[in-house]
């Protein structure tokens, strides 16, 4: 069990959570361009929501290889019109702004966004972490190595899990120095990190609750999925379902997902299979 506060709310999860994935960007790897303008943007986060999304990820600038990095003004444009628009026409659910930049973040809490998802966790604006810190903000923390324009450059392998685990501890305890925190961390699969790496976080999620912070993550569509099989992101949908399957088994909190359907059936499925184990243990 864990829980989110944002806004005088408090939204507590029993289960793990799903995040839906909007991408309000024309550049995404997976789904550039379909979702940047505002009817079809509110229509698929109502999609999202109506099969069962319990927060909605919205994101303005991408950061997919060999990409340009949008100007801060840009994100601006892409997000703060499309945040305004779906807290308006979905009052209830959780709002996350995928965004490293501080700036951003804070316009966006003050337009009614409820938590901020940084890839950098901290690192690519200084700025960041005092601000969450101070306004005591729900905060996704992911690992990441490199800038916004080298981080695909790294293939990280090794000791991978204490590179992670140093990380979370260095920046944790950055952040609580600004007073009490809501942390959520994200090991970041995908980002900087050799195809074997990937899969050896996937499999040891639960060495990442540092003092017992919740775990979010993000598979939906990655090339650990599609480079194993010889695929592209768009047909990786049931690649996604058997590495959430595994994700959640080992302990995942949140799961971040661009088809919020599968991974909810997914997740009654997996729900239904340990339970079934804890009856006849």
């Amino acid at each position: 069990m864990f829980a989110i506060k944002s806004h005088s709310r408090t939204h507590i999860f029993d289960r793990p959570a799903l995040m839906g994935i909007l991408n309000v960007t024309p550049d995404s790897f997976s789904d550039g361009g379909r979702y940047n303008q505002m009817d079809n943007a509110l229509r698929h986060c109502e999609v999202l929501v109506s099969d069962g999304a319990d927060i909605i990820d919205i994101g303005g600038c991408s950061t997919r290889p060999n990409n340009a990095i949008a100007t801060e003004q840009e994100e601006m444009e892409r997000v703060v019109p499309i945040l305004e628009a779906i807290r308006t026409a979905f009052p209830k659910v959780l709002i996350s702004i995928d965004t490293f930049r501080k700036n951003v973040a804070e316009a966006c809490i003050n337009e009614g966004a409820d938590l901020i998802n940084d890839i950098s966790g901290g690192l690519f604006d200084k700025k960041m972490l005092p601000y969450i810190g101070e306004s005591h903000i729900p905060y996704v923390m992911m690992h990441c190595v490199g800038t916004p324009e080298t981080m695909h450059q790294y293939a990280l392998g090794g000791d991978i899990h204490q590179t992670v685990m140093d990380f979370f501890v260095q920046q944790c305890k950055a952040l609580e120095a600004y007073g009490e925190q809501q942390i959520i961390l994200d090991p970041g699969i995908g980002f900087g990190k050799s195809l074997e790496a990937n899969y050896q976080l996937l499999s040891h999620l639960k060495r990442y609750r540092y003092n017992g912070r919740p775990i979010l993550i993000g598979i939906s569509r990655k090339s650990l999925i599609f480079k194993v099989l010889g695929t592209t992101p768009q047909v990786a949908e049931n690649g996604t379902t058997v590495l959430n399957t595994i994700a959640l088994l080992n302990g995942a909190d949140i799961l971040r997902v661009h088809d919020v359907k599968n991974a909810k059936e997914t997740m009654r499925l997996v729900d239904t299979f340990c339970q079934s184990i804890g009856k006849t243990s």
